[in-house]
């Protein structure tokens, strides 16, 4: 894996709603049929310049490929308070960045909540999105890996007060969560139904991720409608899928998956 670096410099969109979100946006007038562009969607109190977004931004930048990063709500240079951001206001963030700035059909890499925003993203926007790979995708996390793993004495406690705190695996900190994000994500859950998106999707999963359970990923790809979906396991990878080894791997999927779709052998509409 070659150095990373920022190519693009940070830029900021408007929201028409108010608000600013920060992104990093190359080669967007050579989006085309042929040359779907590729939208990075970082994790859960992560940002846009996490090691994946940057490495697939320098593999973009080598192929002339359309590529998009950008912050979230309360997310690295975006402006917002952190604790005050929910799926629901996320999922607008990710439409709005989609429809403002790109064009032509998309491929949706997600990382972590990131995995969840790509397929809620892509059940708003079916006619833009052509493809999903997900790097240990979480969708439901509010539920079956907080809210469910409490206790009911932390349940009340976290109703209660409005927010409870966990312990970091990253940090000294323990992590905040406002009871606010359990409530807003039961209303995006996705693993109870099917999920009728009929488009290409790599699920890379680590099968020693400490957050996300690598069954998740097969509990994803059961529930697609989708008959083009490869689940890749690694034995050795953590939940955050950023050593070397592994962003090539993530990186030879994304080449895979642009040029079936440039090559007209997978059908997004």
């Amino acid at each position: 894996m070659p150095d990373q670096e920022n190519i693009a410099p940070t830029s900021y969109h408007n929201l028409k709603q108010g608000g600013k979100r920060a992104y990093h946006a190359i080669h967007q007038e050579r989006a085309n049929e042929q040359n779907p562009g590729i939208m990075f969607l970082a994790g859960h109190g992560s940002d846009m310049q996490g090691s994946k977004a940057i490495a697939l931004e320098n593999m973009a930048d080598r192929q002339n490929i359309p590529f998009l990063r950008f912050d979230y709500f309360g997310h690295g240079s975006s402006d917002g308070r952190f604790l005050d951001g929910n799926l629901s206001r996320w999922l607008e963030d990710c439409t709005a960045m989609l429809d403002a700035l790109t064009k032509g059909p998309q491929i949706l890499v997600g990382s972590s909540l990131g995995g969840w925003l790509m397929v809620l993203t892509a059940l708003q926007r079916k006619s833009r999105i052509a493809g999903m790979i997900g790097i240990a995708a979480a969708p439901d996390f509010t539920e079956t890996l907080i809210w469910d793993a409490l206790t009911p004495t932390q349940q009340e406690q976290m109703k209660t007060k409005g927010q409870i705190a966990l312990p970091n695996p990253y940090a000294d900190e323990d992590v905040i969560y406002p009871y606010h994000l359990i409530e807003d994500g039961q209303r995006h859950l996705l693993l109870k139904n099917e999920i009728d998106l009929d488009i290409p999707v790599i699920l890379h999963q680590g099968m020693q991720d400490g957050e996300v359970p690598w069954q998740t990923a097969i509990q994803l790809a059961g529930k697609l409608t989708s008959k083009d979906v490869q689940i890749i396991l690694d034995k050795h990878a953590g939940h955050r899928y950023s050593e070397a080894a592994q962003i090539d791997t993530l990186i030879a999927s994304v080449i895979a998956m642009h040029q079936k779709i440039s090559s007209g052998l997978a059908s997004y509409r």
